[in-house]
């Protein structure tokens, strides 16, 4: 051996945080930091140079676990004889997600409960792990389907359905409330089945932008050659549909509902052409109904001007943008919150001067003096989100019952900014991402109290149907409420009036 071997230092590989830290740094931050794990699951996937197929797991373990935190809870107690509120916040965080793992994914047993193991000396909880190891083979030793029946026992009501599905009481009324103003009550559970699944990509095509090859290239799985997963996280990222769920998923996520809407994405969607390019946009569907039910309403004039109040983060605007474009209209966007104003600009750039992107509180509008007044006004108001809980998982655990009065309040208030700078003939959308009455029906029966003399209600439902691709299953009257135990969108709500 030569001195030169001899003296050679040994090379180490440095591994960077696995998927299963990464998706317990995001809860840990959602729970301490009132983080946003749409936002910061993304960063840290990408600070920890996670594969396609690492990302995917650590996205799903991270959403999952936030998504029914309820219904893990309610296992590690039965498992572990202990509240959950006697374990180490880190402690029950590593749990939560090893449950997870367990109960809805395709980890190997084994994996499951080493990796959790590991995870929790990682953590710097090294005292615990006899206690996690202990609990997770509990949690082993039955099917999901026991452990539904062992939480949920001597439950009955609100209280069962809370602890089996996951959502709080108090949003569980909301929905069956919204559900029993269409006379469907009994869907609350399959509308319940359905938040808990993990929402299926779709896409926008904006018009005159988006290209044929685009559309084919669209549902090509896209994954990048080092796309390997790693070790015990190479299980796939996709949990299996709930049974109770299963049918109404697959019915709902058939077909597009949207005309300009794409389904069927594989792989990492930034890595679509046409999505790279500005042509094809990540928006649900349920979002492209509602500003395509103010568009395409009525026939476009040229020179019609147009305001999104509420624009961030931009993908309704870039979809009224195209529509606009197309028919010689312009738009007005407008964002209160800075970091929103700079996504909405990068969600318009492709549309130059047909569009203008503004700051400042919605509110002001009618109120300067300009007489400035637009053909049709989109209000996507801030609310609850209680719609999108299958995308926004967290939502679920920080909204509060008295979150809806507050908001209720702001939502009137750019109600009545709408109407004043409404145009006589010029039509405006209200749309919530909330089916939650007060939000919707509530706030559609105070408007026309305040100004009936000035506004007349558009038969909305039928302008859905008109716009849809397939039948969105909307209630008949003068509103329009989607599901996506129905149809596979977002619960988005959509009112149209015009201006007599």
């Amino acid at each position: 051996m030569s001195p030169h071997q001899q003296h050679r230092p040994e090379t180490r590989t440095v591994r960077g945080p696995s998927a299963r830290r990464v998706a317990f740094d995001v809860i840990r931050a959602v729970q301490v930091d009132d983080a946003y794990a749409n936002l910061l699951l993304p960063t840290r996937i990408r600070r920890a140079a996670l594969s396609a197929r690492d990302a995917g797991f650590a996205t799903e373990l991270a959403y999952g676990t936030i998504r029914m935190i309820g219904r893990y809870d309610a296992v590690v107690e039965a498992a572990s004889g202990r509240k959950v509120g006697n374990v180490e916040a880190d402690v029950l965080d590593v749990l939560r997600l090893g449950v997870h793992q367990l109960l809805a994914m395709r980890t190997p047993t084994h994996a499951a409960v080493s990796a959790t193991v590991e995870l929790t000396r990682e953590v710097g909880a090294h005292r615990a792990t006899g206690f996690v190891n202990a609990v997770m083979r509990k949690v082993a030793a039955r099917t999901p389907e026991e452990w539904d029946t062992e939480i949920t026992r001597g439950l009955s009501g609100d209280e069962l359905l809370a602890t089996r599905w996951s959502h709080p009481a108090w949003v569980i009324a909301s929905l069956r409330d919204a559900l029993a103003a269409e006379r469907s009550r009994d869907e609350l559970v399959a509308l319940l089945a359905a938040d808990d699944v993990a929402p299926r990509v779709q896409l926008a095509a904006l018009p005159g932008l988006a290209t044929e090859a685009d559309l084919r290239t669209a549902t090509t799985a896209v994954e990048p050659v080092d796309a390997e997963p790693q070790g015990d996280d190479a299980t796939g990222s996709e949990p299996p549909v709930p049974a109770e769920a299963a049918d109404v998923v697959a019915d709902a996520d058939a077909l597009p509902v949207s005309p300009v809407g794409i389904r069927g994405v594989t792989g990492d969607p930034a890595r679509v052409p046409g999505i790279a390019a500005g042509r094809l946009r990540v928006q649900d569907e349920g979002s492209q109904l509602a500003a395509l039910a103010l568009s395409r309403s009525s026939e476009i004039q040229p020179g019609e001007r147009w305001l999104d109040l509420c624009a961030g983060p931009g993908g309704k605007a870039a979809l009224l943008a195209a529509e606009a474009a197309q028919a010689g209209a312009t738009l007005v966007a407008n964002e209160l919150v800075p970091a929103r104003v700079g996504l909405v600009r990068k969600a318009l750039a492709a549309f130059g001067d047909t569009v203008s992107v503004v700051e400042g509180d919605a509110r002001r509008y009618g109120q300067d003096g300009s007489g400035v007044r637009y053909d049709r006004v989109l209000l996507d108001a801030p609310c609850t989100g209680l719609g999108a809980l299958r995308r926004r998982p967290e939502a679920r655990w920080r909204k509060v019952p008295e979150d809806v009065q507050e908001l209720a309040v702001l939502q009137t208030e750019l109600l009545d900014a709408a109407v004043r700078v409404l145009a006589p003939g010029g039509t405006l959308a209200y749309v919530t991402c909330s089916p939650h009455l007060a939000e919707t029906r509530g706030q559609v029966d105070a408007l026309m109290r305040r100004h009936g003399d000035l506004l007349e209600q558009v038969d909305t439902a039928s302008v859905v149907r008109s716009v849809a691709a397939r039948d969105p299953q909307v209630a008949d009257g003068m509103t329009a409420q989607l599901w996506p135990h129905r149809v596979g969108t977002d619960a988005m709500f959509i009112a149209l009036f015009r201006r007599r």
